[in-house]
Parts: structure tokens; C-alpha cells; sequence
């Protein structure tokens, strides 16, 4: 796609106010492939204003009505499906098919969610001689990262359209063409101008506008958890509403009576998706003592298929990022038995599938969230120290748990820290919240509970 040089900002697309840019850079090649504008708080406060002036009219549209353009934002994005995946791929680097599956084949599963979520949802219930309405929380500051950058702008923005709000969206600056593409399919799917807005821009400068903004009621944000601070305690000194969806170090926890194999694999596979760039990633895999040396050959032999089947991970900063935390975990003691801090290629950002063997729980590498191909491999004694184990980070985002038996591996995900597990590979449902324990965030995404995010209650007794 083209890149556009304004902002879209009341239905239309206008100039900056200044003339600074970002550069777009394809990690797998390190060119540059398009600029775009770096708007500042001039631009942010022109897209507030237009999303306050188009709030009462958006507000008071029916829900069917609102059902019926996020549906027709569906079907646009149904329609350019491949383009949105060749973006992604040329932005963010994950290979085509990943893309297409998962960059483009998730945001319209969501996007379809929430057109019958805002056609269903009771947005007025009677309780005893009161009546409780649920009305849009107003204008919502909406902040995403690069990692998954559709899905995460469709998270937010569909639920928030649904529930009657009107959005300013400040995307990554390192995968802004995606957030360009999603502007051109609201317009096309005839969301009325204002309700939505976007500016691209560095978090330092747009980002903290927008989440300063007095204009804005909600902030919901996706990113890293220093941020996500900053941004609550922004927030909490206007007494203003926010959403956080922080990081992770989640664990994949496989119990003796497990089909070993294939938790190993599968646990392995989901922290290379993506390049291992997914906060919810099953980052530690806990094993027991008496199946530990097994699951280590199993997870390096599982690392070693992928070899050139993952992209580069962003951007030179992540890059060096990465590498880093795998040298620090060979400094700390633990054993590399698959890639390493090694670059495997002379162009793009690429690190090697990684795999550690004996890493201990208090380790760097199982402690903070590295966000990139490495998984550590951890032995527990007994159920006990593995729940010690799994619950011992300041994250509680998402996980894991394998048993033979279905009742076995719930019992322990009962008892886990985390706002979402995976009993015996469960697969992905839009429906189902997504959200942290912990530093991990605070509030849910997805669903019903994602939109209840963008809502606010009044009772009128009688």
C-alpha cells in the first residue's frame, strides 16, 4: 500500500502540523520501504476534538445501527485480507502465511465478535425497582503496540465503537502502514467522520498527548509495563479512566501424566510464533524432575525445525534487546541446547530459535519478559514447587497447564496467578477475556468483558 503523508482526523485525511517523519523499516532487509508523519500534540488535540464533537451523535445511534458498521468493517477487512497481510509481513517481518493467518485471519474473527456483541448486548437490565443503563465511558485514547498491530487496533477500537464510544488511535511508529490500511477500511465501511481518528506518531510525544489529554475519558493501552505506569499515574491524577494490557512471562506448566511430546511441542511452537514477540507466550516451560532430561532433547529438536521459519523480530533496538538477555542467561549458568546470541543472518533483524536447559527460577531469563524466540526450561519436585514456581513473577497474563487428565490440569490452573491458561492446548476464542494478574494490566479485552471496558453504569430508581 501507499503510505499516507496526514493524519485522518474527521473523516478525511489532512496535513500534519509539522513536518517531522518516521521512517518504516522492513526488518528482514533493514530498508527503508515508506515515511510517515510524526504528529505531535497539535495533531492529537485537532483528533480529540473531532471524536468529542462526533461523541453525542455516535452515542445516541442504536446499537443496531452500530452492529451494522462494524460489520461492514469486517467485510472490508474480509476483502483486503491480503493486502493487510503483505503489510504486516513488509512492517513487522512475520512470514506471508503467519500473516495471513493470524495478522489478518484474527482481526476480522474479533471485528465479527464484537458486530453481533453490539446487536445483543443488554445495554439497559431492570434491577428490582431500578433501571441500569449501560452508557459509553466518552472519548477513548487508544494506544497500540507493534507486535500484533491489527489485532490489537481491532481490539480495542471494535468494542469501543459497539459501546457507543468515539476513539483517537495512536499506533506503534514502527508498523504505522497497518494502522493507515485500518483508517482507509473504517472510512470504507462508512463509520461516521470522527467516530474514529488516527495519528501516527513517537509515544514520547503523541502518545503521552494523548493519554494527557483532558479531551479523553478512557486510555486503553498495549505495550510494556514501565509505560503502562506512567500512563496510570497519568491517568489516576485526572481521576481518568484506563485499560492496560501489560507484559508477561508466562508459564507452561506439564505435569507428569501429560502426553510429554506434545506439550513439548506445542509449548515450543507457541513461543516461536510470531518470533517469540507475544506477551502471552509460554516463555517457561516447567517440567518434572523425572521427565526433565526428556523434554530437553524434545525442545531443542523441536527448536531446530523452525531454523528459517520465523521472522526477524522488529527493529535493530529489539534485535540487540534480545540477543542480550541470551548472553545474560549464559553468564547466569543456564545451558543453551538450542541457537544462541549469534545473529543467524548478515541482513534483517534475526535472532535464532533459542532454547535454555537448566535455568533456575530466579534467573534473569525467567524473570523478565524478553520478547523474542527463547524458551527456559525448567525442573520442578512436586506440584507444589511447580505452582511456587509459576506464580513466581510479578506477571500473571496468560499460561498453560498439560495433563492426562482434563480435571488434573484445571485443578492446577485454578490455583495459577493469571488471567488466562490453556488446558491441554486450548485453542484461541474471541470471546474469551484476555487480560492480566498482577503487573500484568489492568481491565480485560475481548468479549463481552472487553467491551464492558468502554462502558459506565447509571441507575435511574423508581
Amino acid at each position: 500500500m501507499k503510505a499516507h503523508d496526514g493524519m485522518y482526523i474527521d473523516g478525511a485525511w489532512r496535513p500534519a502540523a509539522g513536518r517531522d517523519t518516521i521512517a518504516v523499516v522492513n526488518p528482514a532487509d533493514e530498508q527503508v520501504i515508506a515515511e510517515v508523519p510524526a504528529g505531535g500534540a497539535e495533531d492529537v488535540d485537532a483528533a480529540v476534538r473531532a471524536a468529542r464533537a462526533a461523541l453525542p451523535a455516535w452515542a445516541a445511534t442504536a446499537p443496531a445501527e452500530r452492529a451494522a458498521r462494524i460489520a461492514a468493517l469486517r467485510d472490508v477487512l474480509v476483502a483486503r485480507k491480503d493486502e493487510i497481510a503483505e503489510t504486516v509481513t513488509a512492517e513487522l517481518g512475520a512470514p506471508l502465511p503467519f500473516s495471513q493467518a493470524v495478522h489478518a485471519g484474527v482481526p476480522i474473527l474479533v471485528a465479527g465478535s464484537y458486530a453481533e456483541l453490539a446487536a445483543s448486548y443488554a445495554f439497559e437490565e431492570k434491577v428490582g425497582n431500578s433501571t441500569v443503563y449501560a452508557e459509553p465511558v466518552g472519548v477513548v485514547g487508544a494506544i497500540t503496540p507493534w507486535n500484533y498491530p491489527l489485532h490489537q487496533i481491532v481490539a480495542k477500537v471494535a468494542p469501543a465503537l459497539a459501546a457507543g464510544c468515539t476513539i483517537v488511535l495512536k499506533p506503534a511508529e514502527d508498523t504505522p502502514l497497518t494502522a493507515q490500511l485500518f483508517a482507509e477500511a473504517v472510512h470504507e465501511a462508512g463509520v461516521p467522520a470522527g467516530a474514529f481518528n488516527l495519528v501516527t506518531g513517537l509515544g514520547p510525544v503523541a502518545g503521552q498527548a494523548l493519554a494527557e489529554h483532558e479531551g479523553v475519558d478512557l486510555v486503553s493501552f498495549t505495550g510494556s509495563t514501565a509505560v503502562g505506569r506512567k500512563i496510570g499515574a497519568t491517568a489516576g491524577a485526572a481521576v481518568k479512566r484506563v485499560a492496560l494490557e501489560l507484559g508477561g512471562k508466562s508459564a507452561n506448566v506439564i505435569l507428569p501424566s501429560a502426553d510429554l511430546a506434545k506439550a513439548v511441542g506445542v509449548g515450543v511452537a507457541n513461543v516461536m510464533g510470531n518470533s517469540g514477540q507475544t506477551c502471552s507466550a509460554w516463555t517457561r516451560m516447567l517440567v518434572h524432575t523425572s521427565q526433565y532430561d526428556e523434554a530437553v532433547a524434545l525442545a531443542a529438536e523441536a527448536a531446530a525445525k523452525y531454523g528459517d521459519r520465523i521472522g526477524p523480530l522488529v527493529n535493530a533496538k529489539q534485535h540487540a534487546r534480545v540477543r542480550g538477555y541470551i548472553e545474560k542467561g549464559v553468564a547466569e549458568g543456564a545451558r543453551l541446547v538450542a541457537g544462541g546470541p549469534d545473529a543467524p543472518r548478515e541482513q534483517g533483524y534475526f535472532v535464532s530459535p533459542t532454547v535454555f536447559a537448566d535455568v533456575t527460577p530466579e534467573m534473569t531469563v525467567a524473570q523478565e519478559e524478553i520478547f523474542g524466540p527463547v524458551v527456559s526450561l525448567i525442573r520442578y519436585e512436586d506440584e507444589d514447587d511447580a505452582l511456587r514456581i509459576a506464580n513466581g513473577t510479578v506477571y500473571g497474563l496468560a499460561g498453560a497447564v498439560w495433563a492426562g487428565d482434563e480435571a488434573e490440569a484445571v485443578a492446577f490452573a485454578r490455583r495459577m496467578d493469571t488471567g488466562q491458561v490453556d488446558i491441554n492446548g486450548g485453542r484461541f476464542n474471541p470471546l474469551a477475556p484476555f487480560g492480566g494478574y498482577k503487573q500484568s494490566g489492568v481491565g480485560r479485552e475481548l468479549g463481552s468483558h472487553g467491551l464492558a471496558e468502554y462502558l459506565q453504569t447509571k441507575s435511574l430508581q423508581f
